[in-house]
């Protein structure tokens, strides 16, 4: 009896996943997540994307990108696109774009509206402090 020469089925990058997620909404979120998206990659090319906590209520996952930890994390909502900063209440915010979870001691996050025009250079900034915050050396013990 031979053994099966049929190759394995092939993986999705995280980058064909994060693909699927916005083809997936179909309307005018997928259209945000995508701008989103593009802003976050030309803000800092070194952005590592992720697909994280797959689960039933959302099987596709949830996007994320990282740099030396995580930076923002993608979400759509029924009414809007969310980006959630974990490190948030840190970063600086000058342009006030954080308009949700500002309850949060260490969380922030920006929903985006259908008809909201995304303030990128504001989001530039923001994103790249996150990365600042999580590239910083932390002293030694």
């Amino acid at each position: 009896m031979e053994a099966s020469t049929k190759p394995a089925p092939k993986e999705k990058s995280a980058s064909q996943e994060i693909d699927a997620i916005i083809k997936e909404s179909g309307d005018w979120r997928g259209r945000k997540l995508s701008q989103l998206r593009a802003l976050i990659k030309k803000a800092d090319p070194a952005v590592v994307e992720e697909v994280k906590w797959k689960k039933p209520s959302k099987p596709s996952g949830v996007p994320v990108w990282s740099h030396d930890g995580i930076i923002c994390i993608a979400d759509t909502l029924k009414n809007a696109v969310r980006l959630t900063f974990p490190k948030g209440a840190q970063v600086k915010d000058p342009k006030k774009l954080f308009n949700t979870r500002l309850d949060s001691k260490t969380v922030r996050a920006i929903d985006f509206h259908e008809d909201e025009a995304v303030d990128e250079a504001a989001l530039k900034a923001l994103i790249l402090d996150a990365v600042r915050l999580n590239t910083l050396k932390r002293p030694e013990r």
